[in-house]
């Protein structure tokens, strides 16, 4: 079944050394797209030199890229291994002036570095030197990862991924939306429905600029933040048991959902800002 959705294109950048990751990217996106794109009104679309240009002599081969892949791209994701590319007539590399490009239009940029063991005898020592020059001038700007497979490229661009639509490419369906005919639900049938801490937990959320929850282990506790407020107050078992227990209760009830496969962050649902909106409306009324 057909529906509208907002298209978000995102560029891979990257030399030549790297086509495993490449296809990573794409992969990840696809299936987000598959599990999110109805939902969300949104389809993240990969775009690269080799999908979106074509032979053409009206231009340097970087000039033409930048026209038909670069300049309409909303995200970039750039990835370096042994190489920074071939040169262009203003940059170091292709990749390094499409990344520099996108940055300079206010758009963001996720940036990985492989870690992976190389043999010393099968690179370009100058391609390297000048990779790790780049890699330099990239760390006083902002943040970037590294990985050390492709396997581990992909698991960390899944969980990442989800964190940046959540900072810059908000949901068409947005909270203001789910204030629409909202129905109206007194305080007995509320309780029928959420526990008191189930009700913290999900107003505290729907505050949060992006409505979401993380949930850490650590070696000195579990913590559950949402709204920059630490909901867990007390390192004991059983409170820590009574917060996570809310916490899996509102995923089972659909008002909230896991986002990424390491049960971390959390986010909520349509229903879940549309009942906490609710929620609020009455605390207002009691007040």
């Amino acid at each position: 079944m057909s529906f509208e959705a907002k298209v978000f294109n995102v560029m891979i950048a990257s030399p030549g050394d790297v086509p495993e990751e490449r296809q990573a990217v794409r992969d990840v996106l696809y299936a987000w797209n598959a599990v999110h794109a109805d939902e969300r009104k949104q389809v993240l679309l990969p775009v690269g030199w080799e999908t979106h240009a074509a032979p053409d002599m009206s231009g340097p081969p970087q000039s033409i890229i930048n026209k038909v892949a670069l300049n309409d791209c909303d995200l970039l994701v750039g990835i370096f291994w042994t190489r920074i590319g071939t040169a262009t007539a203003e940059y170091v590399s292709g990749a390094v002036e499409e990344i520099e490009r996108h940055i300079a239009a206010g758009k963001p940029a996720m940036l990985y570095f492989s870690e992976a063991p190389i043999k010393p005898d099968s690179i370009n020592s100058k391609q390297y030197k000048q990779l790790q020059k780049f890699k330099s001038y990239c760390r006083p700007k902002g943040l970037y990862e590294g990985f050390v497979s492709t396997d581990d490229f992909k698991s960390k661009f899944k969980d990442q991924l989800q964190l940046i639509l959540k900072t810059h490419f908000r949901a068409i369906n947005t909270i203001d939306s789910y204030k629409i005919d909202r129905p109206s639900i007194n305080e007995k049938e509320v309780a029928s429905v959420l526990s008191a801490d189930e009700q913290v937990l999900l107003k505290a959320a729907s505050s949060d600029k992006h409505g979401a929850i993380l949930k850490v282990k650590m070696s000195d506790g579990t913590y559950i933040q949402t709204n920059n407020r630490h909901i867990i107050q007390e390192q004991s078992a059983r409170e820590i048991a009574r917060w996570i227990g809310a916490l899996d209760s509102l995923c089972r009830k659909d008002y909230v959902r896991a986002v990424g496969h390491k049960g971390q962050m959390f986010e909520l649902t349509a229903a879940g800002f549309a009942l906490a909106d609710t929620l609020l409306v009455e605390d207002s009324s009691n007040s």
